[in-house]
């Protein structure tokens, strides 16, 4: 921008320099194969405008030397002069590229919030259902819900008329959960990724729906607004009055090839017609971060902070999750004792401080759930973090798989504290907390 208030004697000065530069590096570079000729030439118009430079002389006499030197390293340089318009863009985009990954590794990176553990500090990926065929969005309103929201349209159309059901498992966790198959797909139809299959079967006749894999307590939830008015009680009970009643069918699923459960196929109340939607909703985007890389190599972190660190050097965190990224928050430093007395989490035998979520933890307000006893933190047992380590739990206690369930976060697997939200464009965006 500044260079349009610069002279053209100081812009063709510039320029001379670029050129010798060009022509020294031609030189250097190729010496060794230009003939005794070409060097002389290269030289004598090299050292012109070299000699120009040095006496200031006027810019026209600059640009007549330039113009004497050009079509000498044309024919001098090889690969490096002239270069196609082609060539210089993969330079730039590699060049970028380089400097794109220095920057990620060493000072801010980008992070996407997949699950839901740290709601409502953080969105994962969340669903949104349409009731009606009426409230189905048109190709307007996706295009303007994916751009703004990350929304993506998910919809299961009945082959045929009749009853709708599905299979079910009973998890300990998280009692009856629908089951899916565990299939490859691409995202964006290039990059490979996993998604979870559900099926519905309308009449025995199954209909599929495709969800990310990381979105499967998210779906449980969406079939409970569906079928059962989001009362997620009421959808409990009636898939264990079924089992117990033995109204439901029992099965067997396979998860994934050579891994199949047994399941009840247990009709869900709702009879459509051909053509009708069995389920329709939008998965939306998790929230996506800027991630401070840099600070924690110069300061320690701090109790309530934000923490998002690597999973690969933590034993007890499940196979598959082993080698990608978690975001928590930081509860507990080297030589602190945990301890929750539900819903309150203790630091050191005091309520914990540090943080505005861990007092709306403390009181249950702003949809803060308040901290759950589990695992290592059930009732009555306490947590002493041990040196080169710390601990971090997710703000939505019951439904977060945390260090109460796998233990501590080494130091040396800390990546960074969260910037700021950039992405969806919700009343979220802007800096994290």
């Amino acid at each position: 921008m500044f260079g349009l208030f610069t002279s053209q004697e100081k812009r063709m000065r510039v320029s001379a320099a670029h050129w010798l530069e060009l022509a020294d590096k031609i030189f250097n570079y190729r010496r060794d194969e230009l003939s005794t000729a070409e060097s002389a030439e290269l030289g004598k118009c090299t050292e012109d405008l070299r000699l120009k430079l040095s006496q200031r002389a006027e810019a026209e006499k600059l640009k007549l030397s330039v113009e004497a030197l050009e079509p000498v390293l044309r024919r001098t340089g090889g690969k490096i002069y002239p270069k196609s318009e082609l060539t210089e863009w993969v330079e730039f985009f590699l060049v970028a590229g380089i400097v794109l990954l220095g920057f990620r590794a060493y000072f801010v990176t980008n992070f996407q919030i997949p699950t839901n553990s740290m709601w409502p500090s953080y969105y994962g990926m969340t669903g949104e259902v349409y009731q009606t065929p009426q409230e189905n969005p048109g190709f307007l309103k996706k295009t303007m819900r994916f751009l703004t929201f990350g929304a993506v349209h998910h919809e299961a159309i009945a082959p045929q008329s009749g009853e709708v059901a599905m299979n079910f498992f009973y998890s300990s966790r998280y009692n009856f959960t629908p089951l899916f198959t565990e299939k490859r797909s691409r995202k964006w139809l290039v990059i490979p990724t996993t998604v979870h299959e559900y099926t519905f079967y309308v009449n025995d006749t199954p209909v599929a729906v495709d969800v990310p894999e990381d979105f499967d307590l998210e779906f449980g939830k969406l079939m409970a607004r569906v079928f059962f008015g989001g009362d997620n009680a009421a959808f409990e009970r009636r898939l264990d009055d079924d089992v117990q009643g033995g109204r439901a069918e029992q099965v067997v699923h396979q998860l994934s090839p050579g891994n199949a459960v047994r399941a009840w196929r247990i009709n869900l109340g709702k009879t459509v017609r051909a053509g009708e939607s069995v389920m329709s909703f939008d998965v939306l985007a998790g929230d996506m971060l800027f991630v401070d890389r840099f600070s924690y190599h110069f300061v320690r972190p701090k109790v309530g902070s934000g923490f998002v660190f690597r999973t690969d050097d933590i034993p007890r965190i499940p196979e598959k999750e082993r080698g990608s990224y978690f975001i928590k928050r930081l509860v507990g430093v080297p030589g602190d004792t945990l301890e929750i007395r539900q819903p309150v989490l203790y630091r050191n035998g005091r309520p914990i401080e540090g943080a505005a979520s861990f007092q709306k933890e403390a009181q249950q307000i702003d949809s803060y759930p308040g901290y759950y006893n589990a695992e290592s933190l059930s009732a009555g047992q306490s947590m002493t973090v041990p040196p080169g380590y710390y601990l971090a739990l997710g703000d939505n206690s019951p439904e977060s798989l945390d260090g109460r369930f796998w233990g501590y976060v080494p130091a040396g697997a800390v990546v960074g504290r969260p910037l700021f939200i950039y992405y969806p464009l919700t009343r979220r965006w802007g800096p994290a907390h």
